[in-house]
């Protein structure tokens, strides 16, 4: 208990002198000391109290006399002290008669002070009893300069050795609470949306920390403490001083803190759990500590940037590919029922936006329909953005009825156009939706499956969604499987590719061949194109595949000239990611080269997708390819979105009419007109037309009287293995290619 707690002394009950100070010069002598004496008995009672030392602790010499010693001892200290008394005098151990420490002491206005204190013991009064002296300096100013300024040192050390800046903010207020027993400090932090947030503080109870957290400050609030960093306290502790009282806190010392640029960063608070009233201490300790909690915030914000840049999309705000893996896992690694969806979806037909108002318009764009996305989305809902123009949405607590609920959300909300650019927009989307844990038990497997439920969709339900099935996951297993043994295929050399004859229309001679990759796996069998094509593009090994395609081309035309069989030209088929790398036209002169093979025996295909593409890597690398003199021929042209303005802009040698087109060509009226314009639209542009499909002398017939270039097809040779093309050229299927193609043309002649 505190002395001024105890029943008062009145001048009748003036305690009796154990000492007689008359009777002992040493102790006049230390009544007259500049230091605080405080000697006490056997008992552990004060036996004598000088002046100097009725100054340092309030009380007078009347009021603790006959006390025990414990009654100037912090209450917070006292059990210690109490025990170290009780063992010394039982085993006469002491380790600190006759050395000087430092100590913190409680006056009577309930005030921590700082002393230098040094203790010894001396034999007085007549029958030379034992006691203890302590001798105190005060020394507060000092102490607590010395204790700021360590604090300071050792903040910034902690910071140069890259501690985590959370681990620097908790040593921050467990060394403010040595400094001020029986306190809590707190660092809070304020976002930019000027919301309260508590960086460190485990001492302050978890009711009062919620109250802070559930704070927003006005402007009212921040123009006033950037006058007075002071007016923090009524913030943090004016409102809530009720609870606070009610949790054991009783009093508040707090002031903002200023980051470099003058920004009202945080606030630094000093709580109490005494009663009574402290010094002006704790609020110095608080002043002295917000320069360096400065640099402490500074730091976590410089950190939590580096985190948004590294786990969020720059254009969204939304969490990124990386950063959504581990929401995920942390979703699956939760404890308890822990069902959940995963949306993937993509905007249909975006490039097309993109190509047409431009990339800044593109993004633009993006945002609009992102910010429509988190419109729609609740709090604990998770938002990314994994690339291009796909997001991810992670809804807690969600079944499959819930997740269509949420879908038709989406696509309802979307149907309202969004104007950029004085465009009106209309977005349509294809969702895919993969649920926790029936689709997958991590988030590769979930994000997948949503993947592939949104491609299905793409297909099958454009502008709707899908939810992943059994048998989605038996096609993601598959894909795989396949992934997996391509790359190993690769590695080792088990693709080769297959050659189909090409025939000039006019002469029956060999035009050249078109190199096919085919794929028989030792336990996997013979895998189709369709199949392992489309995996590669999935999986990023189809660049391998087309590179590989152009080297052992270019080698086979080498290996039939030395076999007698001259090949005017091989045609190669390359993806769109390939036509992306700006390497490519520097790939495939060097591979001219070292074959030492004229360009114009090298025809590269490219698709309708790689025709659309508006990349600049794109053109300029189909420019600097037929600069080579390297052939480009457009591939199944009219299947998909061509643009015959882009066709007339492509320095394209020739195109190729897709089989589907000539499957009906004797008895579709519109089969043949729509070959008829296409061999017309080449022949005007200077290209070489070649027709794919072709099966039967009717076919074959109706497109020499078209005036077709280049026939390709069954009618005349299957893609065949290299030795099998150098038998066909030196066999009967040969010659019988060159009298279909003589006696139609004759037929032809004779006609007209």
């Amino acid at each position: 208990m505190n002395p001024h707690d105890a029943p008062a002394l009145t001048s009748a009950q003036t305690p009796k002198r154990e000492l007689d100070m008359t009777a002992d010069v040493s102790l006049q002598l230390l009544e007259q000391a500049t230091d605080g004496v405080v000697i006490i008995n056997e008992r552990n009672e004060v036996v004598f109290f000088n002046p100097a030392a009725e100054k340092l602790w309030g009380y007078s010499e009347d009021e603790v006399l006959g006390r025990n010693v414990s009654c100037l001892v912090p209450s917070v200290y006292r059990g210690d002290h109490d025990s170290y008394i009780y063992k010394n005098r039982k085993t006469g151990v002491n380790r600190i008669v006759g050395t000087s420490r430092e100590v913190t002491f409680e006056n009577k206005a309930g005030d921590y002070i700082s002393g230098e204190m040094s203790i010894s013991t001396a034999l007085l009064g007549p029958e030379k009893k034992r006691y203890y002296m302590a001798f105190m300096k005060g020394v507060t100013e000092e102490s607590h300069r010395r204790k700021l300024l360590d604090l300071q040192n050792t903040v910034f050390q902690a910071i140069s050795n890259d501690m985590l800046v959370e681990d620097v903010a908790d040593l921050v207020c467990r060394e403010v609470e040595s400094f001020v027993p029986n306190t809590v400090s707190v660092i809070i932090l304020l976002d930019e949306n000027n919301h309260l947030s508590i960086l460190s503080g485990s001492g302050l109870p978890r009711r009062y920390a919620a109250a802070l957290e559930n704070m927003s400050l006005t402007e009212g609030d921040l123009a006033a403490l950037g006058n007075d960093l002071s007016e923090a306290n009524s913030i943090v502790w004016d409102s809530y001083r009720s609870l606070g009282i009610s949790l054991g806190l009783h009093n508040c010392w707090a002031s903002a803190i200023k980051s470099r640029n003058g920004r009202i960063s945080g606030i630094f608070a000093l709580y109490s759990r005494n009663q009574y009233k402290l010094s002006d201490w704790p609020q110095k300790i608080v002043s002295g500590c917000v320069p360096f909690c400065s640099v402490v915030i500074e730091n976590y914000e410089a950190q939590q940037h580096i985190a948004q840049l590294a786990n969020h999309d720059s254009l969204t705000g939304f969490h990124n590919r990386t950063a959504i893996h581990k929401v995920i896992k942390s979703m699956i690694d939760r404890p308890g029922d822990n069902e959940f969806a995963v949306f993937m979806v993509d905007i249909d037909r975006f490039r097309d936006i993109n190509d047409t108002l431009g990339h800044m318009n593109g993004d633009a764009f993006l945002k609009a329909v992102a910010q429509r996305l988190k419109d729609l989305s609740r709090s604990n809902y998770i938002l990314s953005r994994s690339g291009g123009d796909e997001f991810v949405i992670v809804v807690p607590d969600c079944d499959e009825a819930k997740a269509a609920n949420f879908a038709e959300s989406l696509i309802k909300a979307m149907q309202e156009p969004i104007e950029i650019a004085g465009n009106l927009l209309v977005v349509s989307l294809g969702i895919g939706i993969s649920l926790f844990p029936e689709n997958g038990p991590d988030g590769e497997s979930l994000l997948g499956h949503a993947e592939i439920a949104m491609r299905r969709c793409k297909k099958e339900a454009r502008g709707g969604y899908c939810v992943s099935s059994t048998a989605d996951n038996r096609a993601a297993q598959d894909r795989l499987l396949l992934g997996s043994a391509l790359r190993d295929s690769l590695a080792k050399g088990m693709l080769n590719l297959h050659y189909q004859p090409q025939v000039d229309i006019k002469t029956g001679k060999l035009y050249g061949v078109e190199a096919l990759s085919r794929w028989n796996h030792p336990t996997l069998g013979n895998i189709y194109p369709s199949r392992f094509i489309a995996v590669a593009e999935d999986t990023g090994q189809i660049e391998t595949i087309g590179t590989w395609s152009l080297e052992e081309a270019t080698r086979q035309i080498i290996d039939w000239e030395r076999a007698g069989l001259y090949v005017p030209t091989v045609s190669v088929n390359l993806s769109a990611a390939h036509f992306r790398n700006r390497g490519l036209p520097a790939l495939i002169e060097r591979i001219l080269k070292e074959r030492q093979i004229s360009p114009d025996r090298l025809c590269v295909e490219i698709t309708e997708s790689v025709m659309m593409d508006e990349n600049e890597d794109t053109m300029e690398g189909l420019a600097a390819i037929r600069n080579l003199g390297v052939g480009l021929s457009m591939d199944d042209f009219g299947t998909g979105y061509s643009s015959l303005s882009r066709l007339t802009r492509l320095p394209l040698t020739e195109i190729k009419i897709d089989r589907s087109f000539i499957m009906n060509l004797d008895h579709d009226a519109n089969a043949q007109a729509v070959t008829t314009a296409v061999i017309g639209i080449g022949n005007r542009l200077g290209m070489t037309v070649v027709t794919e499909g072709v099966e039967t002398e009717a076919q074959l017939k109706l497109l020499q009287d078209l005036n077709c270039d280049v026939v390709q097809g069954y009618l005349f040779a299957r893609p065949m293995p290299p030795a099998e093309l150098l038998e066909w050229s030196q066999g009967p299927a040969k010659t019988l290619a060159l009298e279909l193609v003589a006696s139609n043309t004759a037929e032809s002649k004779t006609k007209k």
